[in-house]
Parts: C-alpha cells; structure tokens; sequence
C-alpha cells in the first residue's frame, strides 16, 4: 500500500511538471479577430446572448445558399467555395457557438437544439426565407436538424461528410471500416475526462497540426497557414472552456430515434472516400434515409472536400443546385 501511494504521488507531481512544461494561455480574442476576420464579416447578437461571427457574401441577387462548419473548424472552411461559386450564388456562411470568431457564448449551450437556432437567427436577420442549405461534418448534423426543425425554409440540402443519426452511433462505433489511427487525436482525447482536466492548460498545436492532416488526408492543402488557423482559433480567448464543456456535454445515452424520410428536399450527399473520421458507409445510410438524395464520392479525398478539391466539389454543388 505504502509503494501504491508513493507512486500515486509520483505520478500526480509528473503530470503536474508536464502541464507546467507544456503550458500555452489564450490569444487575446482582439488580437485572432484581428486577424481571421475580413470587410466582410459582420457580428449580430442574438437572444441567447451570443454575438455570432458570420459573412454574407458572392452575388446579392443570385439563389442563397448557407452553409455550416464541423467541429473545430469556422467558417473559413468555406472560402474555397466562396471564391468559386459566388458569381452566381449568394453564399452565407457563420460560425457556430463555441467556434471561430464567435467563441465563448453566455450559459455555455453548445447543443444540436443552439446550433439550429443560431442558423435560424442570422437567416431571419438577414430576411432570407428560402435557401439551400448545406454542412460539413457537424455542420451537417446542424443542416438535417435544421430542416427537421424548419422545413418550409430549406429548398435542397446538401450534406457533406456530415455527422449520422444518433441510432446509427452504435453501429458506427462497432464498425470495421472505422480507422482509429487515421482519427483526429484531440477527438479521441477530448472523450476522456481526465483528458479535459488538463486540456484547458496545455498547448494544443501538435494537436491542431494531426488533426488537420488527418482530417485532410495528408492533402497538400494543409499548409503552415491552414494549421495556424485552426491552432490560433482554438487558442482564442474563452474557446478552449467552450470545447471543453461542448466535449463533457456529450453523452451516448440511449439513442434518440430520427426519421429522415419525411424530408423531401432535394439533397446532394458528398463524401471523401478517405474519411478517417467518419466513414463513407454513412453516407450509403443517409442515401436509404432520404427519399430523394444525388451522392457523390471523391477518390484519395478525406473528411474536407471543400478544401481538399474546392474545384470539382464546387463545380458539383453548382450543376447539383441548378437543377432545381
């Protein structure tokens, strides 16, 4: 016993050195502003108290289209699309609470139920009443919930790499065609709560730098630039305590039973082959929810598509929303 409690001791004063030694403070929220935010940005507070980051942008006159980040990311993750298909449509893009310039929110709600009001605040801000709508990853878990939610609002939908139903977790989580040494580390580590003890102190950019290559499937595109975006933003005063309580407010739970198949709007499902994260096997599932679905995968193309090939996905996005 006396050995047990020695070594305890010995551990807790080595992990109180590494967090010492690895130690890394918030960028002052003036300072990564400053910087990540452009003449297009604008900043609207709404009822819950947040000020939400988001830009309004491409052809004033052309068809809207809003689209919505993944965990971890901004709205930065759409500029590739931004540049290419704002000639023609008009493209709104917004950072989630938790993320991006919007950060910290007042009352920390980082629910599915937040983000799906968020979206709801800035389009009613902006008096559009009809639009595509289109996520990423969790950005795509926000765009079913929304149009389950708002339905009369959402003409098409367009779901890329996009976060499952709750009831097909298990089945996720089970699966063989989930690779775990291709995952984003902070995802697996932020699941653990002594993990989340800690994570508010250290210095997340080796985290940061992984986790972009792996999302990207070690795409070129994943420059110094890239990686400091994501770094800088995670670091931004007040967002790792959104992340970490976003993280701990996770909970598998039972499962909550979702039917897509009262969705008849139109949807375009994209998806990178290469997806460490989350596997092209939901995207056949999403194919059998929706009633009416186009997908489309990309070869050697992993969980940012957007990204990894602006050109051919963008140039699908256009063919996918002229048809309409």
């Amino acid at each position: 016993m006396r050995f047990l409690k020695y070594t305890g001791y010995v551990v807790a004063v080595l992990t109180v050195i590494l967090v010492f030694l690895m130690y890394k403070g918030d960028l002052p929220s003036e300072v990564v502003d400053a910087k990540y935010s452009n003449e297009q940005s604008r900043f609207l507070d709404i009822a819950s108290g947040a000020r939400i980051h988001f830009r309004d942008e491409g052809n004033p006159s052309g068809r809207a289209l809003v689209l919505i980040h993944g965990s971890n990311a901004s709205l930065h993750t759409w500029e590739p699309w931004v540049q290419r298909l704002g000639d023609e449509f008009r493209i709104i893009t917004l950072d989630l609470p938790g993320h991006g310039l919007t950060g910290r929110v007042p009352g920390d709600d980082y629910s599915s139920t937040a983000f799906v009001e968020t979206i709801n605040a800035v389009v009613e801000h902006l008096g559009v009443n009809t639009f595509a709508l289109g996520g990423n990853s969790m950005g795509g878990g926000a765009t079913w919930r929304y149009t389950l939610a708002y339905p009369e609002k959402v003409s098409a939908m367009i779901l890329i790499d996009a976060s499952g139903l709750p009831q097909w977790w298990s089945e996720r989580v089970q699966s063989s065609d989930v690779d775990n040494e291709r995952r984003p580390l902070a995802f697996t580590l932020l699941s653990n709560s002594w993990f989340r003890a800690i994570a508010r102190y250290i210095d997340p950019y080796q985290l940061a730098a992984q986790g972009a290559r792996a999302s990207y499937n070690n795409s070129p595109v994943v420059d110094q630039a890239l990686i400091d975006r994501y770094y800088e933003l995670a670091i931004r005063e007040g967002t790792r305590d959104a992340t970490l309580a976003r993280f701990s407010g996770y909970s598998p739970g039972k499962a909550e039973v979702i039917n897509l198949s009262i969705l008849t709007q139109p949807t375009l499902i994209m998806w990178g082959v290469e997806d460490g994260l989350i596997p092209v096997s939901v995207a056949d599932k999403f194919e059998m929810a929706l009633p009416n679905t186009r997908k489309v995968l990309y070869e050697d193309v992993g969980h940012v598509p957007m990204e990894e090939h602006p050109d051919e996905s963008a140039d699908d996005v256009r063919a996918f929303l002229k048809t309409l």
